[in-house]
Order: C-alpha cells, then sequence, then structure tokens
C-alpha cells in the first residue's frame, strides 16, 4: 500500500485520510476502499487508474463529496467535509468543486448558455452573464451561447459541460472518464483544456481514466488495485502507465 498524501501537509486543497467504503453487509458487502490517504496539493493534476473494481470512481465520489467514507475523513482545506449535513455539503459542493463526467448531461431544450447557468439556478443563484460568456470563452465557445446542444459536437458538448462546472470557478474538478465518449483528437482537445485549467488558472485537478494516453496530461498518476493505491507515477509516459497498468490487469 501506498500513502499519496504523506508529502502534502496541510498545503492540501482536498485530503482523504485511511478511507474505507463498504457497500453492503455480511456476506455480501463489498470493500470498494480498503484503507486510503491521498492529499491534492493546490494546481496540481492527478490521474487515478486501475482496473474494473479497483475503487477508483469511488475514490474519486469520496473525495468529491458525492459518495461517504464508511470509515476516515475527506477535507477540503480545514473543513471535514465527510461528515457534513447534506445541506451544508451541498453548499460547498457548488463553491469549491466541479464536476465534469463521460455523459456530456446537457438539457436538450436549454441554450448553451442555460445549461451553464443552470446549477446555479437550481442552486437559487444566477450567475452573472459576463461570467458565463467568459467561462465559454475559455472553452473555445465564445458565439454558441444560443446554440442548443443538438447543434454542437460532442467534442464542443463536453466543452459545455466543461465551462459548467467552471463557472462556479471552483478550487478543484473532478473529471470521470470525461473523454470516454470521445474521439481521439478531440479528447485530446478537452484534456488540454483540462491541462490549461491547472497551469494557468492554479486550479486542481483530479481525474479518473482508463486511456494511458490521457493519464499523460497528468502530473502524478495513482494506480488502485483492491480498493488500495499501490503505485504512484510522478509525470510518466503514456507507455510506463500503460506497462504499469497491465500488470494490475487492467
Amino acid at each position: 500500500m501506498i500513502d499519496s498524501a504523506k508529502d502534502s501537509g496541510a498545503t492540501a486543497v482536498a485530503r482523504a485520510e485511511d478511507l474505507y467504503r463498504v457497500y453492503g453487509r455480511g456476506d455480501g458487502a463489498v470493500r470498494a476502499l480498503n484503507g486510503v490517504s491521498v492529499a491534492l496539493a493546490p494546481g496540481t493534476f492527478t490521474a487515478v487508474m486501475g482496473p474494473s473494481g479497483s475503487g477508483k470512481t469511488t475514490l474519486l465520489h469520496c473525495l468529491a463529496g458525492m459518495d461517504r467514507p464508511t470509515r476516515g475523513s475527506v477535507r477540503w482545506g480545514g473543513t471535514e467535509v465527510s461528515r457534513l449535513p447534506e445541506h451544508r455539503l451541498a453548499e460547498l459542493r457548488r463553491s469549491r468543486v466541479g464536476f465534469v463526467f463521460q455523459a456530456f448531461n446537457l438539457m436538450p431544450a436549454m441554450t448553451v448558455a442555460q445549461n451553464v447557468e443552470l446549477p446555479g439556478r437550481l442552486a437559487g443563484e444566477r450567475p452573472e452573464r459576463d461570467r458565463i460568456l467568459d467561462a465559454l470563452a475559455r472553452v473555445g465557445l465564445a458565439g454558441r451561447e444560443r446554440h442548443r446542444p443538438g447543434q454542437l459536437s460532442g467534442g464542443q458538448q463536453q466543452r459545455v459541460a466543461v465551462a459548467r462546472a467552471l463557472v462556479s470557478r471552483p478550487r478543484v474538478l473532478f473529471a470521470d472518464e470525461p473523454t470516454g465518449a470521445l474521439d481521439r483528437t478531440t479528447g485530446h482537445e478537452i484534456l488540454a483544456l483540462l491541462r490549461a485549467g491547472v497551469d494557468r488558472e492554479g486550479q486542481t485537478c483530479v481525474m479518473v481514466t482508463h486511456d494511458p494516453v490521457a493519464a499523460g496530461y497528468a502530473d502524478r498518476v495513482l494506480l488502485l488495485a483492491d480498493g488500495l493505491v499501490v503505485d504512484e507515477l510522478d509525470r510518466p509516459s503514456a507507455a510506463l502507465v500503460g506497462e504499469r497498468l497491465s500488470r494490475l490487469g487492467g
């Protein structure tokens, strides 16, 4: 087992300590996480990889406050979020973190701008128009705010999803297989956007992926197996990631 939290200390923007997640009870219980410690330093890009069932998506969801650990803690800065009441956790999620998923999750009857502002509206807020336009410009969609998703390519729709995640200017962006539904060229464009958010904006990004080439955009790669971090690679090549992943059966 590798402790990926040991070097980041109090500077971490998000941190998991001795994280366990068990689904079910008794003989049917499944241990998705088995004592994981991870720290995310500001302005870094971390890729999480591993075979199917290794716990990578569960780790992402726990770090993002979308799932609660059975044991252990998750902190965003100095705030422990793993035991917060749901309403308070929802407030912090809206203000501190953003999410990008493999499915674009856009509302087809809404314009691009309306899709970007939708999370804020659901929270009883309305992002400023200039902020929406700025988020769209950052992902290369300036002038497309009145289009509807059906008028856009798959890559452009994922760009809208990235803009929606960025509009609240989150400290941490969580991405779950963000290029899984895209062709390789378009996928590289999305990965370049995530990388630019880290390099230019000082954002922290955590991405689950199965693709060694995608992982090559990250500063470090965490490899999970059986609910544990079993390897950590700094700025690895896609070839090295693929070789290590193949050892784990991924």
